[in-house]
């Protein structure tokens, strides 16, 4: 599942547009859209010319938080990934707000959302970069709320609406400073006896455990027991590909850029998933695999990659995976309802996933495998996940610097389950969307949340 944005919120209605290499004629002749013109060129410069960018077109309050040097670190790691970026789509326009949808050279389609001050001199506030599967790709499409009343009212009737129509089961939580602001669950826990959802049902929250280690990484690299640059054969010297080993750094893993490929395929779909039960059983399903292109070549979405971070976690810290992230980031968060459970163990309130067979739903019981990794397959409630972007804002979780706290939106899917987790602290929103059906069911009413959060 995509799980890498810079926040600010949007709604989109796609209209067709010229390249990069005519943005003045593709983008509107505002403000805002000069901005934009700006911000494309500048990206696609490089570092110096960022920079500028950053110093030049920032609302002043904005460079206030964060500073100069901080968005150049988030810029990098960008660029990293995407390479440059030749604008397709613009989305909308207004004085406040522009949308855009780019193609990057490094593969995948990202969706920008530019958020404004609302009169002069137009500074920028903020971008949101989304990834997407293809410039089309469907969005929701709905104005911002004026206020807070009128957001929940039209998330409780859009709760009520796809819960009825069975294309979402599970928790919407919407929060604002800390404070949450809605919270309600939706359909069964568990179909079979008729247990409904609770707002503190666990779910299974799939790839949004890739943010917990991705903060592992980082709170062992500010103890200087990783370096970003060490190569995996450092931590793991009987790593089965000695390619891979040598070549793949730990930045690599994190950024996706690694050529390390994914532990879903052939060898998983046969494989006795109940016999997979530490971060060490993941590895024969794609570990001896070649390189699927050289490391930082391109960003590719990898859980075999994450895997191998947790494994890195578990040699660097001499803590096994599970251990290690409870006693660093779910005890000091107050997350007491998270956990890698056993699928097989008795967990009360635990969500059952299901998928559609014909008319019916059955159980995803059997595609789940014995304990989910350090990519993915964790459980979490809404509550907790509130809990996480609380402790990040507050600072209470070590290792999570100014690109993890500016903010982020993390999705997590599989058959039987889908989570969002969205967090501006800008606008102090969060909006936590937890389902025990498969995508798109939390992605869908999440995306169209965020498009309702008043500006």
């Amino acid at each position: 599942m995509k799980n890498w944005f810079v926040p600010i919120f949007a709604f989109s209605v796609l209209a067709v547009v010229g390249h990069s290499g005519d943005t003045q004629a593709a983008l509107p002749e505002t403000p805002a859209g000069r901005h934009v013109e700006a911000y494309v060129r500048a990206f696609n410069a490089g570092e110096s010319a960022m920079r500028e960018f950053f110093a030049g077109h920032i609302a002043k309050g904005a460079l206030q938080k964060t500073p100069v040097e901080a968005r150049m670190e988030r810029y990098k790691q960008m660029h990293d990934r995407l390479g440059s970026l030749e604008l397709q789509k613009l989305v909308e326009s207004r004085s406040d707000f522009v949308s855009v949808v780019a193609r990057t050279a490094n593969g995948p389609f990202v969706r920008l959302d530019f958020q404004f001050e609302p009169a002069e001199p137009f500074g920028l506030l903020g971008i949101r970069i989304e990834a997407m599967e293809d410039a089309g790709e469907e969005s929701a499409s709905a104005a911002a709320k004026k206020n807070n009343d009128e957001l929940l009212a039209a998330v409780r009737e859009y709760g009520e609406k796809v819960s009825r129509a069975e294309d979402f089961s599970g928790v919407i939580l919407v929060a604002q400073n800390g404070v949450s602001l809605f919270e309600q669950a939706y359909g069964y826990a568990d179909r079979e006896k008729k247990i409904p959802n609770r707002i503190d049902t666990k779910f299974n929250v799939g790839s949004i455990n890739k943010s917990f280690t991705g903060l592992a990484i980082r709170q062992l690299v500010a103890e200087k027991k990783v370096s970003l640059d060490d190569p995996v054969g450092k931590f793991l010297p009987d790593y089965p590909n000695r390619d891979a080993a040598a070549k793949v750094t730990v930045r690599h893993l994190l950024n996706m850029t690694s050529g390390v490929g994914d532990f879903f395929g052939d060898r998983y779909v046969a494989a006795p998933k109940e016999k997979i039960r530490s971060l060490a059983d993941y590895l024969p399903l794609f570990a001896d695999k070649p390189l699927e292109f050289e490391p930082g070549a391109r960003e590719q979405y990898s859980n075999g990659g994450y895997v191998v971070l947790g494994l890195i976690i578990e040699k660097a810290s001499g803590a096994d995976y599970y251990t290690y992230v409870r006693d660093h980031i779910f005890k000091p968060a107050g997350m007491n309802d998270s956990a890698s459970y056993e699928k097989d163990a008795a967990v009360p309130n635990r969500a059952i996933g299901y998928v559609r067979d014909g008319s019916s739903w059955k159980p995803n019981y059997e595609t789940l495998p014995g304990r989910g990794s350090s990519a993915g397959g964790g459980y979490s409630t809404a509550r907790d996940l509130l809990k996480y972007t609380i402790a990040l804002g507050k600072g209470t979780l070590a290792g999570a610097g100014e690109e993890i706290r500016g903010g982020f939106g993390i999705a997590g899917g599989a058959p039987g389950l889908n989570a969002v987790l969205e967090w501006d602290p800008q606008s102090g929103y969060v909006v936590a969307v937890l389902s025990n059906l498969g995508p798109p069911s939390a992605e869908r009413v999440g995306r169209q949340i965020r498009y309702w959060l008043p500006r």
